[in-house]
Parts: C-alpha cells; structure tokens; sequence
C-alpha cells in the first residue's frame, strides 16, 4: 500500500499561490502528497478555503478566524461558519486562538473571539486547529474552561515547552509540526511526543523548513520535516509518512 504525506495545515488560498496555484496543486501527489487541509485565517479565506476543498477531491476546508483577524467580527460571521460547518469538505474549525506577539486585537478581543469559536466547535461537534503564540498560559485556561476535548484537535505549529507539550498529549490532542527552527526545545517535544499524536504541517506559503528558508513553501517541503522526526526518533521516514497520515485521518 502507498503511503502518503498529509499536509494537515495550508493556505493555498493565499496570494503568494495566485501565479501557479492549480499547476502546483496538481502536480503534488507526483511528490507524495496525498491530502491537505486548507486552513481559514478569516472569513475569506475560509470561504476560499471552502471553493477549492470542493474544488478538489484531495483538498479538505477548515473554517474560522485566526486571532489576528477578529477585531472586526461579528454573530453574522459565526452563522456563516455555522451552517457550513456540516459540509462533506469541512473537517475542522480554525484557526482559532491567542496570539500575544502582536499588541492588536487587544488580548481581551482576542479571548473574547477565542472562546466564541470553540464554543462553536462544540456546537458543530468539529475537532479544532488552535494558534498560539505567546500566550501558553490564556490559551490553555481558555481550552480547559470550554472546550470538549473529545472532539479532538491540534496545536498547530507547536513552540512551547515539554511540560506544556504533555499537558495537551494526555488531553489526547496532536501536536502539529512544522518546522525546526526552534532548534533544541522542539526536538526534545518530538522526543516526548508519541508518533502516534504527531501531525505533519506546512503553513504554506509560510514556515518554509531548512534548508530553503526564505523562500515560498509548499506541501512538497514535507518531506524535509519526516527526515528530522525521523532522525529525532530513531526510525523509518516511511514509518513517519505512514503514522502520521493515520493520525491526520483519525483527528479530521
């Protein structure tokens, strides 16, 4: 059986995409990947997200406002997430979450539109792809306070320490990786982690891995992010490719 990489984090509705968008999304299953979510950072993009997931039988949809989109949201906005949210494409709620590094929306805005789309999730009974950045300690009281954590999710682009690493794992939640970059912090987390939480992402057109930082990324990047878990743990990159498609399947 042919295994494939599962790209569970894009943005190919982004105009870094807008000169070669469709060739690139054709020509990836040559490169071994097999299916992407396309993640919504606002409404937009979550309704573009949506028009190419139906687009393409490989392309799954997430819907929802990432924290620095939501100074201008609104009960319209969540009606719209809301009834699409049922869709056959649609597999997640997000991304949604804190992100401190940046002082606007202010942090009681952000929390404010946070806790609203989990509660949403909740109602839809979808898993949820969280952002956060800086703000480990709001992000997790938030999580403990209102979400069901049977439904599942992931930390996307995870970059906080070991002991917060485990504090999700036995919640049952995966652990999205990205890229290396943080060096030694985030291969002791791989360390930790069992394969079997571990989810393969890209961020595209962001995050690109070593060794082609600084340019644009793409679902084919992957491929150098299985090689440094492998490497972290010892194993196959096929056993990699393999569990963590399992994974992705099992959370969406």
């Amino acid at each position: 059986m042919n295994r494939w990489i599962f790209d569970t984090h894009s943005h190919y509705d982004d105009e870094a995409f807008d000169q070669d968008r469709h060739e690139l999304l054709g020509s990836l299953r040559d490169k071994g990947v097999g299916q992407l979510v396309n993640v919504g950072a606002d409404m937009a993009s979550s309704k573009e997200a949506l028009a190419l997931a139906k687009q393409y039988d490989f392309i799954h949809a997430a819907l929802g406002v990432h924290p620095s989109e939501v100074a201008d949201l609104t009960e319209a906005d969540m009606d719209w997430i809301r009834s699409h949210a049922s869709e056959e494409k649609v597999v997640a709620i997000g991304e949604i979450g804190l992100d401190y590094h940046w002082d606007e929306p202010e942090p009681a805005v952000q929390r404010k539109w946070f806790l609203r789309q989990i509660q949403l999730a909740r109602e839809v009974q979808l898993p949820v792809i969280i952002h956060s950045r800086d703000a480990a300690q709001d992000t997790l009281q938030i999580m403990d306070e209102h979400c069901d954590w049977s439904q599942g999710g992931v930390i996307h682009c995870f970059s906080y320490t070991v002991e917060t690493a485990k504090i999700y794992l036995r919640k049952g939640f995966y652990l999205g990786m990205v890229t290396f970059k943080n060096g030694r912090k985030l291969v002791e987390v791989v360390k930790e982690a069992p394969l079997e939480q571990l989810v393969l992402e890209t961020d595209s057109p962001y995050l690109t891995p070593v060794p082609n930082r600084g340019r644009r990324n793409d679902s084919r990047q992957l491929t150098y992010v299985v090689d440094a878990i492998a490497q972290i743990k010892g194993i196959d990159r096929e056993e990699v490719i393999r569990v963590t498609e399992e994974n992705a399947k099992k959370m969406y």
